[in-house]
């Protein structure tokens, strides 16, 4: 039984008691609801004050009767407000608040339906990039699991009450990477019909799946054996390959990353070809690919290339200078 219903409990059985006292001494002893309401509380609490009027013998049997039953709810209140105190339910119940207040205050953030270990995978990332997120995962998590600095909601996925609880109206996007296709196809067909406009990305473990998902509403399907395969298939024929890609995407590396760059308006850059921006030549950035608002990616782009607003540019380089780059592109410099 939670707290908050142990406390109700509480509360609502000494209301009771009470109640059934105040009435009790009114129908047998005749007494007004004043009287009636004092001799109750003064009864239950055993106080030791003398009574209101003398008891006839039928009120007397009743005080004992209200005595009686008052010294159990007096010892459930006891033992409910040791547990309180002992185990630190009220602790978590204020802990519970001021999460669901952070979850509350959130807007734009993602979604992510499993912590496994790609859930692990994901939540690092974003943690790493300082992207807003909140994890809903179905049972409580693994004393070995580190999990500083995340967002909880326990509870089913799939479920509306769920992912409306991890505010999925405010969100942008949805990961979904649960165990099996089958819970990834349910969320997503549950996430869009709460949210349309949410961006999902979906777990597809089993070969048919993928399409299945796509049908669904998600907008993209990532199979983690499928690209498991080909990267060890790669790392054999092409390794110097596999070796760059690697260094160019893990995070951390302070010496080169690979990052989107999206044209916000107001930039400077709009308008400018890549020569006229001075990317390369300035900052040292090699932009590798471009894609245009409902275009499709054209990759390794001339220096005659234009950029305009709601571009995204896929850029080589080194940290400091992608930050700078990036906010260019704001149109912060």
């Amino acid at each position: 039984m939670g707290l908050k219903r142990q406390l109700f409990y509480a509360v609502f059985l000494i209301a009771l008691v009470i109640a059934i006292g105040t009435a009790g001494y009114s129908f047998i002893e005749g007494w007004n609801l004043l009287d009636s309401l004092y001799m109750t509380v003064i009864t239950i609490t055993t106080v030791g004050y003398k009574e209101v009027h003398p008891l006839s013998r039928p009120g007397m049997v009743f005080t004992i009767c209200l005595i009686l039953f008052s010294l159990g709810i007096v010892f459930y209140i006891l033992n409910t407000g040791a547990r309180i105190i002992i185990e630190g339910e009220f602790q978590v119940l204020l802990g519970r608040r001021k999460l669901e207040k952070k979850i509350k205050s959130l807007k734009d953030h993602y979604i992510v339906c499993g912590f496994g270990r790609m859930g692990r995978i994901i939540s690092r990332e974003f943690r790493e990039n300082k992207v807003d997120f909140v994890v809903i995962e179905k049972g409580p998590l693994s004393p070995d699991v580190d999990a500083s600095g995340v967002l909880f909601v326990q509870g089913d996925a799939t479920k509306d009450e769920v992912l409306r609880e991890a505010g999925i109206e405010r969100a942008v996007g949805l990961v979904s990477v649960l165990p099996t296709d089958a819970e990834n196809l349910y969320v997503v067909l549950t996430a869009k019909g709460l949210n349309p406009q949410l961006s999902l990305v979906a777990r597809a473990g089993e070969e048919g799946s993928e399409q299945k998902l796509l049908r669904a509403g998600a907008d993209k399907v990532v199979s983690p054996y499928y690209i498991g395969g080909l990267r060890i298939a790669h790392s054999i024929l092409k390794p110097a390959v596999v070796d760059f890609i690697e260094f160019a995407t893990k995070a951390g590396n302070i010496d080169l990353q690979m990052e989107e760059i999206y044209i916000q308006r107001g930039s400077r850059l709009v308008g400018q070809s890549l020569d006229e921006c001075g990317i390369g030549r300035d900052l040292g950035v090699i932009v590798v690919a471009m894609k245009g608002q409902g275009d499709d990616m054209k990759f390794n782009p001339t220096s005659r290339s234009l950029v305009k607003e709601g571009d995204v540019l896929i850029a080589l380089g080194e940290v400091s200078k992608l930050r700078t780059l990036e906010e260019m592109a704001r149109g912060a410099l």
